[in-house]
């Protein structure tokens, strides 16, 4: 009984401090390992060069697995195939200079890269796509975009992977008014 008021009080502080309907961030992540290197990208940020996984925000009339797709592309040049579900993660982030309260709901799928076209221009702040080993990856822990950077390839090397199929997006999302018609990944 009294961890449920604790938790009704809590829960009510948060409410009372939100203006409006709060609303997660959707995004998604690709973790791709290739010859014990991971792929990451590295971002000109407000807070100055960052690395994350190729991630991004899910668009109106996509699928998770084909924001992901995208997302690799925009943000590496190379072509992305998902193989498995690594995770869903949620995470609270605070921005520096504005102090805005944010919360990220993260889609992580690994899968392999394919062609690489080195002719694309890479998203706005994307500075570059780098191949990086582990231990490299955690001795730069401070340069990370997010604590979601390091998790989502820690539970990646210790083997989870749920089939593709758990992210199920009904055709409805599909359909955006004024759009062409999509097709799911999945």
């Amino acid at each position: 009984m009294v961890h449920g008021v604790i938790f009704a009080a809590w829960r009510a502080a948060i409410m009372r401090a939100m203006p409006n309907r709060w609303k997660p961030n959707v995004t998604v992540a690709a973790i791709v390992e290739h010859e014990g290197r991971f792929l990451l990208v590295e971002e000109d940020t407000a807070d100055g060069l960052r690395l994350n996984n190729p991630a991004g925000h899910l668009d109106p009339g996509e699928s998770p697995l084909q924001a992901c797709v995208r997302e690799v592309l925009e943000e590496t040049a190379y072509d992305f195939e998902p193989e498995a579900l690594v995770g869903v993660y949620l995470n609270r982030f605070t921005r520096t200079r504005t102090g805005d309260d944010i919360t990220y709901l993260r889609f992580a799928f690994a899968g392999r890269v394919g062609t690489h076209h080195g002719w694309r221009t890479l998203d706005d702040g994307i500075v570059r796509a780098v191949w990086l080993t582990l231990p490299e990856i955690r001795a730069c822990a401070e340069r990370h975009r997010s604590p979601l950077v390091l998790q989502c390839l820690e539970d990646y090397l210790a083997g989870r992977r749920a089939p593709l199929e758990l992210v199920h997006t009904d055709a409805s999302v599909l359909q955006v008014p004024g759009h062409t018609r999509r097709t799911a990944l999945t």
